[in-house]
């Protein structure tokens, strides 16, 4: 193995989709999976198989269809969670399972409530059964951040000579500081006898903001894969952002002295779909793929930057895919040209689900004079939801005027039956949802309600964001259109949908790394 190679394993499809409200469908997941192939990724964690029929199905589909990335599913260190791991890699070009068991003490006393010598049997008999089934084994140790470092190099040695050929060690709960989690991958290589057996790894998440600090330190102490998210997308403060993991590494080769095989010009464009897709949008300030990321507003900056770039930029905006998208299509636009630049992106559509979409594009060109691949990454995504109509919107009238209470009339077309309600609100939007409320009577909470632009300009459309609770679970519902009280009101109607479905949103495990 290349010693100064940094292997970045993605898990986006795992732990970022445990971030409440960011489910994802089959189809969406998919679509992530062959933009994270196009980053060149070396692993997809795509799910946790055992969890629901739904992740299983993901999980396979991922492994059926992906071929220049490691495909893993997470199991929990149980038979039955490695046996439907193993299940959905089957088909996969190279496949991986990632076991874990909690380490810390307070894990062991208080979740698993088993002693330390039982902890290691398990850790050895389900990377033992996961190893039979599936030449690429991953062991981690959850928790690792609170483990004690006598147990973590006992656990560590046996899961090794069990057959675990990559090692994790998690900062779980975001408990770690840089140069004491550095010094802890250290000495765990260290002392740890068969320690050159097996790749070392990190998983950090982000609850005191360190969860990239933590992993570049771990690289400087000998880790050499990164567990990472786009966007940093993860549950509670997220996971280590891809974004910068990979970019930090580029740009400061000359001191850590590694490197990735991050296809770095696609950066943003994953950033973009896993943003359009989960309804996250990007803070403008974020590094790498925020909005203003590259924008120079200082005259001074501005001055320097236009006489030499690095004066005030470490990076190119070009080096991770800004200024490359450019406009492509129109309302002249054919077939052929709107499938090219689709399958460009990463999207390969045919039968139905092109008609369907091209029908969109033209609806759409008809009230926005240009096209960028952000309008065609949010049209794919609503043409693709797997969500049966029993809501649709027929027509919406909305009336708003200064100093009177704004009033929504809205159709509704409900198991093909149409109906109509009127409401007030304290604005449009709530006018909307009130009408809606009064044919539906969901008796839901709305949690969440987000507005993102897609693109720049008074035309562009608006993607948004509507969580809706009920029963202490929750759905997530997405829409957009150039008018955001349709945009809104598609939304919302698409998370009823979802509750008709019985789609709620729940944690797909009890406790992961």
């Amino acid at each position: 193995m290349n010693q100064d190679r940094v292997f970045i394993f993605d898990t986006t499809l795992r732990d970022g989709e445990q971030s409440p409200g960011a489910s994802m469908t089959k189809d969406e997941k998919l679509r992530i999976a062959r933009a994270l192939e196009k980053l060149q990724v070396d692993v997809i964690e795509a799910g946790f198989a055992i969890a629901s029929p739904g992740d299983f199905e993901a999980v396979k589909a991922i492994a059926d269809s992906i071929q220049d990335s490691i495909i893993c599913s997470l199991s929990r260190a149980v038979d039955a969670d490695i046996d439907r791991a193993a299940e959905a890699l089957a088909g996969a070009n190279a496949g991986r399972i990632h076991t874990f068991i909690a380490t810390s003490p307070i894990h062991m006393q208080h979740k698993l409530r088993l002693p330390p010598d039982q902890v290691v049997e398990q850790a050895v008999r389900a990377v033992k059964r996961a190893r039979n089934l599936c030449a690429d084994v991953e062991f981690s140790c959850e928790d690792a951040g609170r483990s004690e470092i006598d147990f973590l190099c006992r656990i560590i040695e046996a899961a090794i000579d069990a057959g675990a050929r990559t090692i994790n060690i998690p900062d779980t709960v975001g408990y770690a500081i840089p140069h004491q989690f550095a010094d802890t991958i250290r000495q765990i290589m260290s002392r740890v006898p068969n320690a050159d057996k097996a790749v070392f790894s990190v998983h950090c998440h982000n609850d005191l903001g360190l969860a990239v600090a933590n992993s570049l330190a771990a690289v400087t102490a000998g880790a050499r894969q990164v567990e990472c998210t786009i966007n940093g997308l993860g549950e509670r403060a997220g996971n280590a952002a891809l974004e910068e993991i990979v970019m930090a590494i580029k740009t400061r080769q000359d001191l850590l002295g590694v490197y990735t095989g991050v296809v770095t010009e696609n950066i943003l464009p994953a950033s973009r779909l896993v943003s359009g897709i989960t309804g996250f949008p990007v803070q403008p300030n974020k590094a790498i793929v925020g909005a203003n990321a590259f924008a120079h507003e200082s005259g001074i900056h501005q001055d320097g930057v236009l006489k030499h770039r690095e004066t005030y930029e470490i990076m190119s905006a070009q080096s991770v895919g800004w200024h490359t998208n450019k406009l492509s299509l129109g309302k002249l636009s054919g077939r052929n040209a709107f499938r090219s630049r689709l399958e460009e992106l990463g999207i390969v559509l045919s039968g139905e689900d092109l008609n369907a979409a091209f029908v969109r594009f033209k609806q759409l060109a008809d009230r926005k004079h240009e096209i960028f691949d952000e309008d065609l990454q949010a049209l794919v995504t609503d043409t693709l939801t797997e969500v049966v109509e029993h809501i649709r919107l027929v027509h919406l009238d909305v009336s708003s005027c200064m100093g009177e209470v704004p009033n929504a009339l809205v159709q509704l077309s409900v198991d093909g039956v149409e109906q109509e309600a009127r409401s007030g609100g304290s604005g449009p939007v709530d006018a909307t949802f009130k009408a809606i409320e009064q044919v539906i009577g969901s008796n839901a909470t709305l949690q969440l309600y987000s507005v993102n632009a897609i693109t720049e300009g008074t035309d562009s459309q608006g993607e948004v964001t509507v969580r809706l609770e009920k029963s202490g679970r929750i759905v997530n519902g997405n829409g957009a259109d150039t008018d955001i009280v349709v945009a809104s009101a598609k939304a919302y109607i698409n998370a009823l949908n979802l509750m008709r479905e019985g789609a709620y949103r729940a944690h797909p495990q009890a406790a992961g790394v």
